[in-house]
């Protein structure tokens, strides 16, 4: 069986919701998880009877009682990137999974993917690049945004993996575990941000790796400038003449919007597939739901936690240890401890 994941908290759940929707009407054969890395707010309960995933995982489920100070130590983005690789494992675990498929939450399926099925027969591990095509020498806009944007955040878009139950598939998915649960952080000033850099080195690694160049898989603003959308006479939709397979939603609202104006062009095609996600996420919409909700966002008297707070703490293994629960608040807590030695609870959330 195909199995097929993603990884968001319940601020992103429409958005999951317009995934799984969009997996389902195309492949209903495949078994899609939800991997939810928060708690759900007050007068909010996620029934999967009305969903269309089949089964959720939290991040209780992936790491049991290391999951407090391991969470702690992650801002949200973080957070839903470094829990990819233990659930990729978990899942492949399974006798079921045959093949494993993993898409962010803001993506949706708009035609079968046989074929990326059938290439895992004879690859292990398939990745996307940003960027398949080089941007000409006189845009130099684009270079900056997609070249070198590529040259800092990675040169895959980890938007998207998938893996064959295999014995590469594992000991790549072993390894990305190991690799996220340390090191998925942002931190450019070393090199890494969050999943993606890791994986520049998985066809070093790693045998049986697929770059996947087809145009019409993880389309989205950083390769807009090479690629374009049309329907044919059937109402297929089309990327450079090849089947649109997925297109990544990033950054619904303002900067998205100024990507794509910039890249699309005159792609009218583009700008509807946008106005239709729109009203499909506006649709899938929970209003229990605070915008912006993350449980983990906040100590447990709801005071904000500063992103400072949590690199201070998953920089020190005595913090670490004296503190096993950091969320806790009052006498004795982390958050005492913060406010008698530190300045840091007056900094804004991050």
């Amino acid at each position: 069986m195909i199995h097929a994941f993603t990884s968001f908290t319940y601020s992103y759940l429409n958005r999951a919701r317009v995934l799984a929707r969009t997996v389902r009407q195309q492949h209903p054969e495949w078994m899609i998880w939800a991997v939810i890395t928060d708690k759900p707010p007050a007068g909010f309960t996620l029934d999967l009877s009305q969903e269309d995933f089949d089964a959720v995982l939290t991040v209780d489920d992936l790491f049991g009682t290391e999951t407090a100070p391991w969470l702690f130590g992650h801002d949200i983005v973080e957070a839903c990137t470094a829990v990819k690789g233990k659930a990729a494992t978990m899942l492949l675990d399974r006798p079921d999974c045959t093949k494993l498929v993993y898409f962010d939450p803001d993506i949706a399926l708009f035609n079968r993917m046989d074929d990326l099925i059938g290439w895992l027969d004879d690859a292990s591990i398939i990745l996307t690049p940003h960027q398949t095509d080089p941007e000409p020498r006189s845009d130099r806009r684009a270079i900056v945004d997609n070249e070198v944007g590529s040259l800092n955040y990675g040169t895959f878009n980890l938007g998207f993996i998938a893996l064959a139950n295999d014995d590469e598939g594992r000991r790549f998915a072993a390894w990305w575990d190991d690799r996220l649960r340390d090191w998925c952080h942002d931190r450019q000033e070393i090199g890494v941000f969050v999943d993606q850099k890791w994986c520049n080195l998985a066809p070093c690694f790693f045998d049986r790796v697929k770059i996947l160049r087809d145009p019409g898989f993880n389309v989205a603003s950083w390769n807009l400038s090479q690629r374009r959308m049309a329907f044919d006479p059937d109402g297929l939709a089309l990327i450079n003449g090849q089947p649109l397979r997925f297109y990544h939603f990033t950054k619904l609202g303002a900067v998205g919007d100024t990507m794509t104006q910039r890249y699309a062009r005159d792609n009218t095609e583009i700008y509807e597939l946008w106005w239709w996600y729109r009203q499909q996420v506006t649709d899938a919409t929970s209003p229990d739901i605070p915008q912006g909700w993350w449980h983990y966002g906040q100590f447990d008297d709801g005071r904000a936690i500063p992103k400072a707070a949590r690199e201070l703490y998953r920089s020190r293994a005595d913090l670490r240890s004296t503190y096993p629960a950091p969320f806790g608040t009052g006498a004795g807590s982390f958050q005492e401890w913060l406010r008698k030695n530190t300045d840091l609870l007056d900094l804004p959330q991050t």
